[in-house]
């Protein structure tokens, strides 16, 4: 049997202290290319970040996970669920590629493989996503899963000097079984 954490070209696992360098680097990718700007890290900072992560039991329905390619081990991306309310039957996912390796098709089957076990094994009923409105690439790969646009928080976030617009999205658990299923 493969496992459930292995798709097609990617296999999600648990962050490893020698993850750090891919972190780094997922950083530096967002702040180049617009997506998010924090103050700089040293690689100490970073080191030991993924130190603590990797032995870290997860929150909850809140964890991280590295995405790597399955064919040759590469770490491409990280994929991860937050602010989960079991009682209300939400989470909310993000999901981070490397510069050099987006539009390959590993977000979405990191997002699909996550999904299917926060809906399936943990029976959650809608998953939500936050995306900066600006991030076209980001807003159609939320379409293509199937998520739907619920609204648009105006001028939520300061970035590059200017406001910017976060678009809400969601899916229920009735419609990812219905476009993905609900096993692999």
């Amino acid at each position: 049997m493969t496992s459930f954490w292995t798709g097609k070209r990617i296999r999600l696992r648990g962050i490893e202290p020698e993850d750090w360098k891919a972190f780094l680097r997922f950083a530096e990718d967002e702040e180049r290319l617009g997506d998010l700007l924090h103050p700089p890290r040293s690689a100490a900072g970073f080191r030991a970040w993924a130190d603590e992560r990797a032995v870290a039991q997860p929150d909850g329905d809140c964890f991280q996970l590295v995405i790597e390619d399955a064919d040759t081990g590469e770490v491409v991306g990280a994929v991860g669920s937050h602010h989960a309310d079991p009682h209300a039957g939400w989470f909310e996912y993000g999901v981070t590629i490397a510069a050099d390796h987006r539009r390959k098709g590993y977000a979405a089957e990191a997002a699909v493989l996550l999904m299917r076990f926060m809906f399936a094994e943990r029976r959650f009923h809608k998953c939500g996503a936050r995306v900066f409105a600006h991030n076209e690439a980001s807003l159609a790969l939320q379409q293509r899963l199937g998520f739907v646009e619920e609204g648009r928080l105006r001028d939520q976030v300061f970035l590059g000097g200017r406001y910017h617009d976060v678009v809400m999205v969601g899916m229920l658990a009735e419609e990812f079984a219905e476009l993905h299923g609900m096993t692999g």
